[in-house]
């Protein structure tokens, strides 16, 4: 497990600060999900955690170091970051899960018997072994988010940063990421934080959730905490009732209507 937080950490995007000031300490070894409406930074600051975006001050700390101050072989022995999109590459799913052992070769990427062994229990981990001599392009949406987490796997990172890894994809692919996830955080233990969209998987899957709002954090808690019909109207401007979801023990949200402008 890998510990991450901010310490006055402010983001900008040309002249606009999207981000200021922002102190958080994700729980290692626990689930996060990022919600908010669009625009609000939820993305920006995951991008900034991954070294992604330079801090315009503040910092990011990597167990209990400046981000900016690892090298980036380090960084990435440490922490994996997966886009909301992913550049189309014509390769074999083990080719490409194969790449996340790129931190840990040396310079001149002599593949080592461990390296094909921590590859082959990355694919085995999203369920994509008999997947692993397919061409990537000819996957279904889910075989190949699936197949982009086992790359991240095959980092072994203490930290897995996540953007939005359900979107565009159908409800059953959906549930089977998250399944995924939520599988692999109680196996390993990592510490995983995503940008979700959808409050109530956000909820279901998560051990802590932070809400954001034009920057600033309106709330971080666990999902009972946080998920209040107070904070749903302040946050996203709705109105909305919370009840007790009996299957995973955590708030269900239900959206009845806007609040008036």
């Amino acid at each position: 497990m890998n510990s991450i937080e901010t310490e006055q950490l402010s983001l900008r995007y040309q002249d606009k600060f999207i981000i200021e000031q922002l102190n958080i300490s994700f729980v290692a070894g626990a689930v996060h999900s990022i919600i908010g409406p669009n625009g609000c930074g939820k993305s920006t600051l995951l991008k900034s955690l991954a070294r992604q975006l330079k801090p315009a001050a503040g910092q990011v700390l990597l167990d209990s170091k400046a981000l900016s101050n690892l090298n980036s072989r380090d960084v990435a022995r440490k922490l994996s970051y997966m886009a909301q999109s992913q550049d189309p590459v014509e390769v074999t799913v083990k080719e490409l899960v194969g790449y996340g052992r790129t931190p840990h070769q040396p310079y001149w990427h002599h593949t080592s018997e461990k390296d094909r062994e921590i590859t082959e229990w990355a694919i085995n981990a999203a369920g994509l072994a008999s997947y692993q001599d397919r061409m990537l392009h000819t996957l279904s949406g889910g075989e190949r988010q699936r197949a982009w987490i086992a790359m991240a796997l095959a980092q072994q990172p203490g930290v897995l940063l996540l953007d939005e890894p359900t979107t565009y994809l159908d409800i059953a692919h959906q549930l089977e990421i998250l399944e995924m996830i939520r599988d692999l955080n109680q196996t390993l233990k990592m510490t995983i934080i995503m940008v979700m969209h959808d409050i109530n998987h956000a909820a279901s899957y998560s051990d802590f959730i932070l809400a954001m709002k034009s920057g600033t954090i309106e709330g971080f808690g666990s999902p009972t905490e946080v998920l209040t019909p107070e904070l749903l109207s302040r946050v996203f401007g709705v109105v909305a009732s919370v009840e007790s979801d009996t299957v995973y023990n955590k708030p269900f949200c239900r959206i009845t209507g806007l609040i008036e402008k």
